[in-house]
């Protein structure tokens, strides 16, 4: 049951991560091409493909609060799935030893249950429950260094889009 589990695990971390990863890098890619075409002079605003576009399409008054709310708006949207990864990266050792747990448990009352207990008896059933373990450390290398590259990926999303708002913002203010 504990392997069934951190199978689970192992699935919807791969899952999340690359659903996310392909999400977060399409939009670097879209916010890079927008920050540089304003770098550039070619644009007044930013590309139409940018995460900015509806909000100052919808908002009459421009200002650093309203950028600043999109920005962080953007982002909250594109790290959904980072708390899980979070959550799977520090249950999934926890899932592993208490299958190890039960394994030795286990282990122990088959040997109760004999007359005679030697290292023959006992070695085999303690590496299988140790199997568990290993799993579960496993599945949260996989977890925490994916939540980590999507952390990376969402700080540097937020750092586009919070330079491409001052940039039409510093323009806005030499219009006026």
């Amino acid at each position: 049951m504990v392997l069934f589990v951190l199978s689970l695990y192992f699935i919807a971390t791969f899952w999340i991560f690359i659903y996310r990863y392909r999400l977060i890098s399409r939009r670097l890619q879209s916010e890079s091409r927008s920050l540089s075409r304003l770098y550039m002079g070619r644009s007044e605003s930013v590309s139409p493909d940018s995460l900015l576009t509806g909000y100052l399409q919808q908002i009459g008054v421009l200002s650093a609060e309203v950028l600043k709310a999109a920005s962080n708006d953007a982002v909250r949207s594109a790290t959904r799935g980072l708390t899980q990864l979070s959550i799977m990266a520090s249950t999934s050792p926890f899932i592993g030893l208490f299958g190890t747990v039960v394994g030795i448990l286990e282990a122990f009352g088959r040997l109760g249950t004999q007359k005679s207990a030697s290292l023959s008896v006992v070695a085999p059933a303690i590496s299988e429950a140790l199997v568990a373990t290993a799993a579960g450390i496993f599945v949260a290398v996989f977890a925490y260094a994916f939540h980590l590259l999507l952390k990376r990926k969402a700080y540097e999303l937020q750092s586009l889009l919070e330079s491409q708002s001052e940039i039409i913002l510093a323009q806005r203010q030499r219009e006026a």
